[in-house]
């Protein structure tokens, strides 16, 4: 009994220390990339060892805010900043590396990016928002799932609220509970530029369209003072309106600073206000993460001497230092749930994710799966979390079907002229209609009208969930100008149309390659269009045996910076199968990236070659274009055999941005090496020396080429390409 009373009357002059103690709430307001400066007063606060006992935040204040009570230190929060891909972060696409083999050969068309989608109803679909914030979203699930498992965010290190808007009715939503990286990513949705979050029934929308400076919510966590940080986005003079862009961006600007001014107005005398010189900074100032931070830092630094009052005197945060102490942030795993509302069946998303049972969460296996998953275009979203419970952890992936509509429409269109009056025009689209069975499989048609005519229709059926076996029968008719040449001199162009079926047996070779082993049949008949009219007319029957390699690691389609594209084709004409003549073609292409900073070369080319005897106008390859013996006109020469040498060179002219939309604009040149030549060395163009120089540009539709090319053959062109560049 005496040893119980000893300890109380040693407790209690420690309690009545701690009831003494004021407890300091963080306020972090929204902002976008200005809220990087938010990290520079963390780091201020811990230098004079400012408790913080509870945060409340908006938008990217929520985000630090977030990391923060977590566990996360301001030393992680300053590398986080300072070294994440934030144009990769603020947009949908995965990297190129992780999309599936058949969605990069998508981009082999000269179609442009930007694709339509429809819904299966045949109705247009529009997205919600300009970014649907998959990357996002995984970040915030890599980062925070260690707390996976907490639902109440009074139980985080330390307690926490993050602020939303429904859409529907302009209410406030609070986050005190729920999944934190979802709570996070619903406060941030910008409207119109990120796709609102659904919660319950609720379309969510970024919190500082009705509180960006939550200082109401966070005095309701029972804080007795706070410390507010406002790095509000100022409203731009009436001369720096000069856009619709501007225009909706100071809408959304006035808004917030009406309800921030509206929240600082309540500041009482023991609370602190920092607000950062931020002025020459926007909200895309991604890029200036070290000057936000630092701007950030001098801010509360200067006020050092009202921060030095609430010191704490206390032995810190042990929750906080547990948390940062603790073991790598990776549960172990001992189940794998999917959630699938998408046409696709749930074994196909199971087989796409590596994760294994009874072994920790690999997140950046886990990541790449998730862009793989992305990438098939299927889904609106595809997400996970780590579910607690009595059996263990159990990653659950969640796969959101598009509601905007799976079935998308792309189109294209390039000109070429050789200022002889001799020009080459063809536009084009393609549609592929998707989830056409649990599997995945697709039809994708595509129709080219003008020089070059081509209908092309393919449906592909995965034989297995991870679409590592397939099977692809097709149809396609062709029509085009190729010339008859005599002793170096065209003698006639004629007009050959092909007509022809085929199917393939093929195989994945993870995201980057696949191999097919095919057999096809065409019949067609080639006429004298211009020329020598006493030529023979002819028509012809072939039929074919077809093995083709393909590999794509390249990082972009359009202007690559690292990686290489390698396809090589092997085909046997032969009259068991209905040809007219037996003889063999091989075609092997390869162009490989490197860059230097700013800069980029691109080496590569092409070689074909027609081993046998076989009619000359059927069995021809086609050179000529830009960066394809620049100089002639697209497809103006044709040799049963052909070679081509080039190397590409192109700047980066503009800086990089740090949001999805990004046109950067290129300068470049080429130097290019070639040849055509037949079998019966009736035509031997010789060796071509060719060369171009070219303005690129990234637009909203694709790629924009601007080319003008020579050779020694004394031919110019100007090539005029939307959709493919090389």
């Amino acid at each position: 009994m005496s040893r119980l009373l000893f300890l109380l009357i040693l407790l209690v002059p420690l309690a009545g220390f701690a009831e003494t103690q004021p407890r300091t709430g963080l306020v972090l307001s929204g902002g976008a990339a200005r809220g990087l400066a938010h990290i520079g007063v963390l780091k201020a606060l811990e230098e004079q060892g400012v408790q913080i006992d509870a945060i409340a935040g908006t938008s990217m204040g929520a985000v630090i805010g977030g990391l923060y009570a977590a566990g996360y230190s301001v030393d992680e929060l300053e590398k986080l900043a300072l070294e994440l891909d934030w144009q990769q972060v603020l947009s949908d696409d995965p990297p190129r590396e992780d999309i599936p083999f058949r969605r990069k050969q998508d981009d082999r068309d000269f179609l442009v990016k930007r694709k339509l989608s429809f819904r299966d109803d045949g109705s247009l679909g529009l997205p919600l928002g300009v970014i649907q914030g998959q990357n996002l979203a995984l970040l915030l699930e890599r980062l925070l799932v260690h707390a996976s498992d907490i639902r109440d965010f009074d139980r985080l290190p330390i307690p926490f609220r993050a602020v939303a808007t429904d859409i529907a009715n302009d209410k406030k939503v609070i986050f005190r509970s729920g999944h934190l990286p979802q709570a996070i990513r619903a406060s941030m949705s910008i409207p119109a530029v990120f796709a609102p979050v659904e919660i319950d029934g609720r379309l969510l929308v970024d919190g500082g369209m009705v509180d960006n400076v939550p200082m109401d919510v966070a005095r309701d966590m029972g804080v007795d003072r706070l410390i507010v940080v406002d790095i509000g986005t100022p409203l731009l003079p009436r001369e720096q309106l000069l856009t619709v862009v501007d225009v909706l961006n100071q809408s959304i600007t006035m808004m917030t600073r009406r309800n921030s001014e509206a929240q600082l107005a309540t500041l009482r005398p023991e609370d602190l206000l920092v607000q950062p010189m931020l002025a020459a900074f926007g909200s895309t100032d991604f890029g200036r993460a070290e000057q936000l931070i630092d701007a950030g830092y001098r801010a509360a630094d200067a006020l050092g001497g009202r921060l030095a009052t609430m010191r704490s005197e206390s032995g810190g945060n042990l929750s906080l230092s547990l948390a940062r102490s603790a073991e790598p942030r990776t549960p172990l795993i001992t189940a794998v749930r999917i959630e699938n509302d998408s046409k696709v069946g749930d074994a196909v998303i199971r087989r796409h994710i590596r994760q294994q049972i009874g072994k920790r969460l690999d997140v950046q296996d886990l990541q790449k799966d998730m862009g793989t998953l992305y990438g098939l275009d299927y889904f609106e979203q595809v997400e996970y979390r780590i579910a607690h419970g009595k059996p263990g952890n159990t990653l659950v992936v969640t796969a959101r079907e598009k509601r905007s509509g799976t079935d998308y429409l792309r189109l294209g269109i390039n000109l070429s002229d050789d200022f002889r009056g001799d020009s080459a025009f063809n536009i084009g689209a393609s549609f592929r209609k998707n989830g056409i069975n649990e599997l995945g499989a697709e039809w994708l048609t595509r129709l080219q009208l003008g020089d070059r005519q081509e209908f092309f229709s393919e449906f592909y059926q995965p034989l297995d969930a991870g679409s590592r076996w397939f099977v692809a029968p097709n149809l396609i008719a062709q029509a085009q100008n190729v010339e008859a040449i005599l002793n170096n001199d065209p003698i006639a162009e004629y007009r050959l149309q092909r007509y022809g079926y085929g199917l393939s047996l093929g195989r994945q070779i993870a995201n980057n390659g696949e191999i097919r082993f095919g057999v096809g049949q065409a019949w067609g008949e080639a006429d004298v269009r211009v020329g020598d009219q006493q030529l023979p007319d002819f028509s012809f029957e072939e039929g074919y045996y077809q093995l083709r390699y393909s590999f794509d690691t390249v990082d972009d389609v359009d202007f690559p910076r690292e990686g290489e594209d390698i396809g090589l084709t092997l085909r046997q004409y032969d009259p068991s199968l209905g040809s007219d003549r037996r003889y063999r073609q091989w075609e092997f292409r390869l162009d490989k990236a490197f860059s230097f900073g700013l800069d980029t070369l691109v080496f590569g080319g092409r070689y074909g070659r027609t081993l046998d005897d076989a009619e000359i106008v059927t069995s021809s390859f086609l050179l000529g274009g830009a960066r394809q013996l620049s100089g002639f006109r697209q497809d103006a020469l044709s040799g049963q055999n052909i070679s081509l040498a080039r190397m590409i060179y192109y700047r980066r002219m503009t800086p990089r941005s740090f949001l999805p939309l990004d046109f950067p604009l290129y300068l470049g040149a080429s130097l290019e090496r070639g040849r055509a030549w037949n079998n019966d060395n009736a035509f031997d163009s010789g060796y071509i020396n060719a060369g171009s120089i070219f303005i690129g540009y990234e637009t909203p539709l694709g790629p924009l080429n601007f080319s003008y090319g020579l050779n020694d053959e004394a031919e110019r062109a100007l090539y005029l390409n939307l959709g493919r560049s090389f």
